[in-house]
């Protein structure tokens, strides 16, 4: 087995410390965080840290870098306007949702740049993807710096639900492979999971059990 000790990491060549990183922590979800300016210019960019912070009340958080040397047009929109929608990606979106990463003006909206489609759905202010078919409308909460590597934590929380009705199960479960949502390894590499199996709530010295079981 590979071992890499933490003196050997820091002395790593830059892209190939990114790449180990980035992937070494496993698979990470697959987004677009879409925004609108005050001026009505449109932003979305692909995110692979958001991740859910609770159920009650309904928040999810992702990380974005601070402002002040490179321009952030997503984090500057969310707090010009206090909403932004978070976007599931799909199995045939891969290719347009990567090219979001790539630095456009502030001027130039990547839904034109990328074949994106936006949408506005039940009057919120932010775009969704229209291609999406899991997509979140969030309001800004709260923000934490986060000094030990000069990242911001955002919160939201969700305020709109919209998905294909088809991947619900009976207890409110979404399926995603269903829904073909891709996850993401390291910066670059896109994957699309396959659920190998549901489990019941586990408890202490009680057998597991699955929700495919053929006794159910």
């Amino acid at each position: 087995m590979q071992h890499i000790t933490s003196e050997e990491i820091r002395q790593m060549e830059k892209i190939f410390r990114l790449n180990l990183i980035n992937s070494v922590t496993g698979y990470k979800s697959a987004n677009l965080i879409a925004t609108k300016s005050s001026k009505n210019i449109v932003n979305v960019a692909v995110f692979s840290s958001v991740t859910h912070l609770g159920s009650e009340p309904p928040l999810l958080g992702f990380i974005t870098r601070p402002t002040k040397e490179v321009p952030r047009n997503t984090y500057k929109n969310i707090k010009e306007s206090q909403y932004f929608t978070v976007n599931h990606i799909q199995k045939d979106m891969i290719e347009k949702a990567h090219q979001t990463a790539a630095k456009y003006d502030e001027e130039i909206s990547e839904f034109q740049k990328t074949g994106l489609e936006e949408e506005y759905l039940d009057g919120f202010f932010a775009p969704y993807v229209k291609q999406s078919t899991v997509k979140l409308g969030c309001k800004f909460i709260n923000e934490y710096y986060i000094k030990e590597n000069d990242t911001i934590m955002l919160i939201g929380s969700i305020e709109h639900i919209y998905f294909d009705e088809g991947i619900q199960a009976p207890d409110g479960w979404l399926r995603l492979d269903d829904a073909e949502t891709v996850t993401i390894n390291g910066l670059d590499g896109y994957a699309l999971p396959h659920l190998l199996d549901r489990f019941h709530y586990a408890r202490p010295d009680q057998e597991i059990k699955s929700f495919f079981s053929k006794e159910e």
